[in-house]
């Protein structure tokens, strides 16, 4: 080898000994890798205590959203004719915001600034004949207001009507109770409390309590106030057998909502008992006559009529008409609604209810002096129905809506016609040769049968026919006899076309023909124009 070789093999082997002096034992690669393997052990555990945190906070996330869902669809906003209590049914009507208790401070639900809205209702009515009498049998039927029919009865006269004006407040009061007023202006004068009442919204187990005056949920159409109708005027069974207003009273009722899944609803009423037509009460008042008599003056004396000669004289004569003087309440009703389910698209109720008043009475006074009352007590009972069907097409189109409701009234009467004979005492008449004295039962009823179509978008078209007096005693005196008359049955049938422009504006033409059971038994052709406008805070009706 030479010696540049040598060299080089001698400088190799230097490299590569001081190469494996600096590489690590086996001793120290064993610790680094136990070294490695325990750090790894620990960020697993680490990693397995980040993973049960996460599992537990998602478990408690849960609990806490379904607690909070919980506590949402308890204190989800109700309305006090459309809460957990309302009929399935019903039209959309006035909101009220509520809240379950216990959810903070009991503070006031639309913070002092009630909901207001005011509905305009007008009439333009013609008809074939100038008036429209009462059916046979319900001639004592109070007209003084303009909810009901025309003409004869309801008070829409000839021409053009202003109805009603509706104004309305409504507000939840605090977590307990929400409110209702209503006051309506009939025609441009006469104004009245519609409703005003408080209903909690708090109660469990379905319980409801509302208490003040209010519209009783007997029937389905009752309840409802004019702007909810589907027809102009009132159905006669309504009309005649409960007046303009329906069975409006001050009270309270107390209701509840099954706990099944076929929506049921019981209720009670207890109410004051004014009601013209199921609860008419007078009271035992003094009857006055005021009358001219040419030649007998009272002495002050005795109290006895004397002879004068001065001519004519003014003379009271007054005595009472001996009827029963009964405090309120005088009247209880009962209602019971079930809604089976039947689908998206189908929708049925079925209710029924009935009353008992304590009181009805009536007087009619005549120019004759004569005197004629009624004092005895009344019930009620009927059945209603309502059938929906949702097409699923824009603003009701192919919707269909069928109702019917029937009722039947017992009144019990003590009957008496009188006239004064002494100057202070009234005495019977007589007629027949018998006193105008007698007891007898009126048994009276009527129903109605409607249907209604979307026969385009916000378009409806239905008809209605109605029977009055089916049976038909009436409290209506045969003095020759003494017994209450018979009357035959009356008869309407309507048509009606209805636009909605939108949820807050209806226009509505209707055609009637009326066959009444009259003295003059004739027949009337009736128009009748409407036009009702919501303005402010108020639900929207369906199409």
């Amino acid at each position: 080898m030479t010696k540049p070789g040598a060299a080089l093999l001698v400088l190799a082997l230097l490299a590569g000994g001081a190469q494996a002096a600096n590489e690590p034992s086996l001793t120290q690669l064993l610790e680094k890798l136990e070294r490695l393997e325990q750090r790894d052990r620990e960020r697993q555990g680490q990693l397995d205590a980040l993973q049960q945190e996460l599992r537990e906070a998602r478990q408690e996330q849960a609990a806490v959203t379904e607690r909070v869902i919980e506590e949402r669809r308890q204190a989800a906003p109700v309305e006090v004719s459309q809460g957990p209590h309302r009929d399935p049914l019903d039209r959309e009507s006035y909101r009220m915001r509520a809240r379950a208790l216990g959810d903070g401070a009991v503070t006031s639900g639309t913070a002092f600034n009630p909901a207001i809205s005011v509905i305009m209702d007008g009439v333009y009515a013609a008809q074939s004949r100038r008036e429209i009498e009462s059916p046979e049998g319900f001639e004592g039927h109070d007209h003084g207001h303009g909810h009901g029919g025309h003409g004869g009865h309801g008070g829409i006269e000839r021409g053009f009507n202003l109805r009603e004006t509706e104004i309305t407040f409504t507000a939840s009061i605090d977590n307990y109770f929400d409110a209702l007023f209503m006051l309506a202006i009939e025609g441009v004068s006469n104004v009245e409390v519609e409703e005003a009442y408080l209903v909690t919204n708090s109660l469990p187990a379905g319980w409801q309590v509302k208490f003040g005056r209010f519209l009783s949920d007997i029937g389905y159409i009752n309840k409802q106030h004019l702007h909810d109708w589907d027809f102009v005027d009132r159905p006669l069974v309504s009309e005649f057998l409960f007046g303009d207003h329906g069975v409006q009273e001050n009270g309270v009722q107390v209701s509840w909502v099954a706990p099944t899944e076929t929506y049921t609803r019981f209720g009670i009423e207890v109410l004051q008992g004014e009601t013209s037509g199921i609860a008419q009460f007078e009271g035992d008042e003094r009857f006055t006559l005021v009358t001219l008599l040419p030649d007998f003056a009272i002495d002050p004396v005795t109290g006895q009529p004397v002879p004068v000669a001065s001519g004519p004289n003014r003379i009271r004569w007054r005595d009472y008409l001996g009827m029963s003087e009964k405090s309120g309440p005088r009247l209880f009703t009962g209602f019971v609604k079930i809604a089976p389910d039947l689908g998206h698209d189908h929708a049925i109720q079925i209710g029924a209810s009935g009353g008992i008043s304590r009181s009805w009475q009536n007087v009619v006074t005549h120019s004759s002096g004569r005197v004629e009352t009624w004092d005895g007590d009344a019930w009620f009972a009927g059945v209603d129905a309502v059938y929906k069907y949702d097409a699923g097409r824009s603003f009701g189109a192919g919707n269909v809506v069928l109702q019917g409701e029937y009722f039947y009234r017992e009144i019990d009467a003590d009957y008496a016609s009188r006239s004064f004979s002494d100057f202070g005492t009234l005495t019977p008449t007589a007629a027949g040769g018998m006193e105008d004295l007698f007891s007898g039962t009126a048994k009276q009823d009527g129903f109605y049968l409607q249907g209604l179509y979307g026969i385009a978008p916000r378009w409806q078209a239905g008809l209605r026919t109605e029977g009055l007096g089916l049976r038909n005693r009436t409290l209506e005196p045969d003095r020759a006899n003494n017994v209450f008359e018979r009357a035959s049955t009356s008869w309407r049938h309507s048509g009606v076309l209805t636009f909605r422009p939108t949820e807050f504006s209806m226009l509505r033409a209707q055609v009637n023909y009326s066959d009444f059971d009259t003295d003059d038994h004739g027949s009337v052709w009736s128009f009748l124009l409407q036009y009702n406008m919501s303005l402010g805070v108020h639900g929207a009706h369906s199409f």
